[in-house]
């Protein structure tokens, strides 16, 4: 397990007019710095919702040292998530459910720089691609539709996240276990007695008052629980 726990903001949360701004409230020193930023892109097909694409990431990763976690919920991954991994995110998360051919995706996002991602929906059962998972550096576990913000935390999830952890404990994966979807200050400790390595949080961060604070916040309770 991850020494320390990770937490990355999602600017879905955040202010889309001082995106910057928003940022940058997350990237000061010691425990309030994020360690990913987390930004979702939407196409309008593979969900039902449409937030940004690369041009708005291009100038993000211009504005931030902070890695970027680029969660691509997108139709046709396998053409698409090349160009992320090329600007120089971080994390380029797709998901198995859309892409055609994940091992082969995963190879070219590592050639293009960035670590390959792979996310599972709430209803997507993990047993069907532990072979898939070999090939990526980061199991982004959704705990909630992905789609919108600001949605109930699904706890039934957990139980992919713990099939993960001990696949990772016993060496069978290599990979961080990442989850996404209402990670607040109540849910956040289950998630980490589970086995999560690195926790994505939007209204938790960006809805707080002081959001590098909240980041600090999280991350010292899921420790508490980690031991």
């Amino acid at each position: 397990m991850a020494h320390r726990p990770l937490i990355a903001p999602s600017i879905l949360s955040a202010d889309f007019a001082r995106l910057g701004d928003e940022i940058r409230a997350v990237a000061g020193e010691g425990d309030t710095r994020a360690d990913w930023v987390h930004v979702d892109v939407m196409d309008a097909h593979f969900v039902p919702n449409l937030t940004l694409g690369l041009p708005v990431v291009q100038s993000l990763l211009k504005a931030t040292d902070v890695p970027i976690d680029c969660h691509l919920m997108i139709e046709n991954p396998d053409k698409w998530a090349i160009g992320y991994a090329e600007a120089g995110a971080y994390n380029v998360t797709v998901h198995v459910e859309a892409a055609h051919d994940p091992i082969a995706l995963a190879k070219n996002l590592r050639a293009a720089g960035a670590k390959a991602g792979l996310s599972i929906k709430p209803n997507t059962p993990i047993e069907d691609h532990l072979e898939t998972l070999k090939h990526y550096d980061t199991l982004l576990v959704m705990s909630v539709e992905p789609g919108f913000g600001g949605q109930s935390f699904i706890e039934g999830v957990l139980d992919k996240v713990r099939t993960a952890r001990r696949l990772v404990d016993t060496g069978h994966l290599k990979l961080v276990v990442e989850i996404d979807g209402g990670i607040n200050a109540d849910t956040i400790e289950q998630a980490a007695e589970a086995g999560v390595d690195c926790f994505v949080a939007g209204s938790a961060v960006y809805g707080a008052e002081d959001p590098g604070k909240a980041v600090a916040a999280l991350r010292e309770q899921a420790a508490r629980v980690r031991g």
